[in-house]
């Protein structure tokens, strides 16, 4: 490669690696004069590349945005990392699919030889998990909406579909209030969802009570929230916001949401429960408004301690949460989180090993139930009658 074309890409590479360079330090860099240095920047123009320069004693030079997409470089490690994310595109749910599969055929098509190779030899298969129900698909567009909103710090309005009603790309779910999931079943509901099957319903209006009337009628007004975050999880895209009206956090299920325009004011930034987004958005999800404690099982509902008469090593390997402590070389104590009692003691259950329960009686009481529960899917089933 001539020397100048290679000194041009060195200095298109130090120019996308940081906002700002001073002109000394790229000369220093470049090992040229900073004469040269200008020179090389006119030449980056004239392809294309909106390289500013920037005043002051030292001067310097910024890779700004232009109108135009000029020819990216990509070290070895971006290339393939870039391939990379481009093919499992089609689990993120944002509707991009095609769009990916042709972004990444373009920059297969301008990819030196032994990157390519190395790139064809990582074909990535993206399987998503079985699901009941086609998953919601988030228009692209709504997307950048709620991004700019959140990236600007400005009031977004939106309608929101109900959960039940028609909703774009999706069918009803059992997701509970705001897009924060309802709990399994028979398990401690989340806060403003709805009861799980098999609860008790509430006691009928006495006789003679003349029926309730909705307040409203007609479409609900749009939702007015400050957004902070657009997050993923499982596979959906949130909206994690503070209600206006509400007078609180909430999340928000992207793919129920109908921007409108224009958005409101700008606002300042509030500090989220739990000193991060995914704290916040893990308690959340767990149907509760306490983070995770210190143990690492404190944002469960439901928190259980007992001895497995196992190595710890072999409980590891299939513990996601909670506290593992070895206390002998078949021996260990665990430390649990769980929706309910019955599904703690559920998974407990499920190392096929003796159990030792060291507390709270609720788990102790949890076993008991599910033995009686078991014993009697136990027994056969008497023929019926001919």
């Amino acid at each position: 490669m001539p020397k100048t074309s290679a000194r041009l890409l060195s200095l298109l590479s130090l120019l996308q690696a940081r906002r700002d360079w001073p002109g000394a330090l790229l000369a220093e860099r470049l090992d040229v004069s900073p004469r040269t240095v200008r020179r090389d920047v006119d030449r980056l123009r004239e392809l294309g590349y909106p390289v500013v320069a920037m005043k002051g004693p030292d001067g310097g030079y910024r890779l700004d945005a232009g109108t135009e997409l000029p020819p990216l470089l990509f070290d070895d490690e971006q290339a393939v990392a870039l391939a990379v994310a481009l093919q499992i595109a089609t689990t993120t749910g944002a509707g991009i699919e095609e769009a990916a599969a042709r972004a990444l055929n373009t920059v297969r098509q301008v990819l030196p030889a032994r990157l390519r190779h190395r790139v064809d030899t990582l074909r990535v298969t993206a399987v998503d998990r079985p699901a009941i129900r086609p998953e919601p698909q988030v228009d692209s567009d709504v997307l950048m909406a709620i991004g700019a909103a959140v990236h600007g710090r400005e009031v977004l309005r939106f309608d929101y579909s109900p959960v039940s009603g028609p909703v774009r790309a999706t069918v009803g779910t059992s997701e509970g209030c705001e897009g924060t999931p309802a709990a399994p079943p028979g398990s401690a509901a989340p806060p403003g969802s709805a009861a799980p099957p098999g609860a008790a319903a509430p006691p009928a209006p006495p006789r003679g009570t003349p029926p309730q009337t909705p307040r409203h009628s007609g479409p609900p007004p749009p939702r007015r929230v400050e957004p902070h975050h657009l997050v993923t999880w499982g596979r959906r895209w949130y909206l994690v916001a503070w209600d206006l009206d509400r007078d609180d956090w909430r999340t928000f299920r992207a793919d129920r949401i109908t921007p409108r325009t224009p958005t409101g004011p700008r606002f300042p930034p509030r500090e989220l429960p739990g000193g991060s987004v995914a704290a916040f958005i893990t308690a959340r999800f767990r149907g509760i408004g306490a983070t995770q404690g210190p143990d690492g099982v404190g944002g469960w509902p439901c928190r259980g301690e007992v001895i497995l008469a196992l190595p710890a090593a072999e409980v590891l390997r299939h513990t996601r949460e909670g506290i593992v402590e070895e206390l002998g070389p078949d021996r260990c104590r665990v430390v649990l989180g769980s929706w309910s009692w019955p599904g703690l003691a559920a998974a407990i259950g499920r190392f096929d090993a003796d159990i030792e329960v060291i507390g709270p009686p609720e788990l102790t009481s949890a076993f008991a139930h599910l033995a009686t529960r078991y014993a009697a899917a136990g027994q056969p089933r008497a023929a019926p009658n001919p």
